[in-house]
């Protein structure tokens, strides 16, 4: 998928000893969209921004993926080059002997030098790695990073090179002590990996300004030598990952405020530890009236969370969660120092994980896949558990144009204004999002309106229909699918039913919550036994789902409160 980007002029840096100016270029081929401000001096604004920046920084170049060598190139010049080196070898067979001894009697001489001999090599090897950090740092970039200006915050986002953590970097115009000319939307701008050591020069005593340029906006397009483009073919796993984050994001999920020096404790037994084998997890242990406890694998150090709590409702039962790629979270190191609390977001075992760093008027949010090697993309289908019951194409568009116009709110908002059923309102909010035109702001727990691309997203393409969505529509298709109940409790349903396949029956059973995301599921299928949910649900849960929807319609039409009574609930 290949991507079109024109810039007018590229990002700059103008600093002095007392004041320091970014200047973004924004995609001219976007509309609108330019911020002008300058940071606060008083308290801790630019440190919160500075650091803010550089943890977005630390997640677009991180990589955790093994690589071995890549043998390819030397395979293919071996294979063009096999039979002469062979003939060379077997001619000059007796001088090569003779030669092969004096340099083995050489050698030993050198063996005994080696350590005074060895250090200018091993100073040139770091010098050479060290270049080539700076020098490839660029290539890292997969992206642009996406900036969206709100009336009341900007919004930078960002992915990992091995598209498995996700970043969210929220700024409050609060932050900012001036703020000029705005106009709001969401575009790409000119990022370059220079601009990292330009961020760490934010100081108090010098004034910042920041700038997504307006001047751009006037050019002539044509042969002006500072209008450039940029062509970037661009993977369409990156686009997908970012959607499944959006989707992830928006599901229920278990809630628990770590205090910022537990996290503290997190990183340093990280640190402190090095793994020499599996398991490599952290199993979060949650009780009844107890503070949650962390256990890192495979040595069993247990971590007590004294100061941090369970948010929401409160347990019924124990439950332990386990998380992989726990490494990712020292990318949050930097933050820890400002941070004022740390909210993490739990979806279940082996499922992603949100952290959400608040450091006043900042917010950090970071998205971890379920382990390093597990990117966004490659088996996720959160998708698949949101509201799924089709909803007309006028009540999609009334939800677009709401949160257009008021770029941020939540379900419940929405519902109230349009005066469309809340349920509606969900599902059509899981279609923009699946859609790249909205996100939800996982701290503030409401949508924002973002559009992704400049372009309309293929969904056939991005978000092609799983074997598991395929066979559950011809399960639907063959009638072999029959609802056995529906059971109502505060909101919740629990659907019920038996799903013929061949010789075998198997039994699914869905927990969906008020608003129709499947917050749990079991099944008696392999699918389900191998997977869980980790790589969405199943065919027998999206075959029972498809037959229930009309049945849940119903129920929820009947228990649908008046619209005075939503806005008036809205209200409080």
């Amino acid at each position: 998928m290949q991507f079109r980007y024109q810039y007018f002029g590229s990002t700059a840096v103008d600093a002095s000893a007392t004041a320091q100016s970014f200047r973004f270029a924004p995609d001219l081929l976007r509309p609108l969209t330019h911020f002008d401000a300058t940071l606060r001096r008083d308290g801790l604004a630019h440190l919160q921004f500075r650091e803010a920046l550089s943890a977005l920084h630390s997640v677009v170049v991180s990589d955790m993926r093994a690589r071995g060598r890549d043998k390819s190139a030397y395979r293919q010049w071996l294979e063009a080059n096999e039979q002469s080196l062979l003939a060379q070898f077997m001619a000059r067979a007796g001088e090569l002997k003779e030669r092969a001894a004096a340099l083995r009697t050489e050698l030993g001489v050198l063996r005994e030098k080696k350590s005074a001999l060895l250090q200018p090599f091993y100073r040139a090897q770091r010098k050479y790695f060290d270049w080539l950090y700076q020098a490839h740092r660029d290539a890292w970039y997969v992206l642009d990073p996406v900036i969206t200006v709100h009336p009341d915050r900007l919004l930078f986002e960002a992915f990992s090179q091995d598209e498995s953590s996700y970043c969210a970097v929220s700024v409050s115009h609060n932050v900012f002590e001036r703020t000029g000319e705005m106009a709001c939307g969401t575009t790409n701008i000119d990022y370059s990996a220079s601009l990292y050591e330009e961020f760490q020069k934010i100081r108090g005593y010098r004034e910042t300004r920041l700038t997504v340029d307006p001047g751009g906006f006037g050019v002539q397009l044509g042969s002006d030598p500072a209008l450039h483009e940029e062509k970037i073919d661009l993977p369409d796993s990156w686009v997908r990952g970012f959607l499944q984050v959006s989707s992830a994001m928006a599901l229920p999920a278990t809630v628990l405020e770590l205090h910022p020096m537990d996290l503290h404790s997190l990183c340093a037994t990280l640190r402190q530890h090095r793994e020499r084998g599996g398991p490599r997890s952290i199993r979060v242990e949650l009780a009844p009236e107890a503070a949650p406890k962390l256990v890192f694998e495979p040595w069993n150090l247990e971590l007590p969370t004294r100061r941090s709590q369970l948010v929401g409702e409160a347990l019924k039962a124990p439950q332990t969660i386990r998380l992989w790629g726990r490494r990712r979270l020292l990318l949050l190191e930097r933050l820890i120092a400002l941070a004022t609390r740390v909210r993490v977001h739990l979806l279940g075992t082996g499922l992603p994980s949100f952290w959400a760093v608040e450091m006043g008027e900042v917010t950090v949010t970071l998205g971890l896949s379920g382990w390093s090697a597990n990117d966004w993309s490659a088996a996720a289908r959160f998708h698949l558990l949101a509201p799924r019951h089709a909803i007309d194409e006028s009540a999609k568009l009334a939800v677009a144009q709401d949160l257009q116009q008021h770029w941020q709110a939540t379900p419940a908002q929405i519902a109230a204004r349009t005066g469309l059923p809340r349920a509606d309102v969900s599902a059509a909010l899981a279609l923009w999002t699946q859609a790249g035109r909205a996100v939800y702001d996982i701290a503030a727990g409401r949508f924002a309106w973002r559009e992704l691309m400049r372009e309309p997203l293929d969904l056939r393409q991005l978000q092609a229909a799983s074997e598991e969505e395929n066979a559950g529509l011809q399960l639907v298709l063959a009638g072999g699918v029959r609802l056995q109940g529906i059971d109502q409790a505060e909101g919740h349903l629990r659907v019920r039913g038996e799903v013929k396949q061949g010789r075998r029956t198997e039994r699914p059973v869905l927990e969906l919550d008020a608003d129709e995301r499947m917050t749990d599921a079991q099944c008696s299928c392999s699918h389900f036994q191998q997977h869980g949910l980790r790589r969405g649900p199943c065919s027998h849960m999206l075959a029972l789902r498809l037959v229930a929807q009309p049945k849940i319609d119903a129920l929820r039409r009947e228990a649908a409160p008046a619209p005075a009574a939503v806005a008036e609930e809205d209200a409080r």
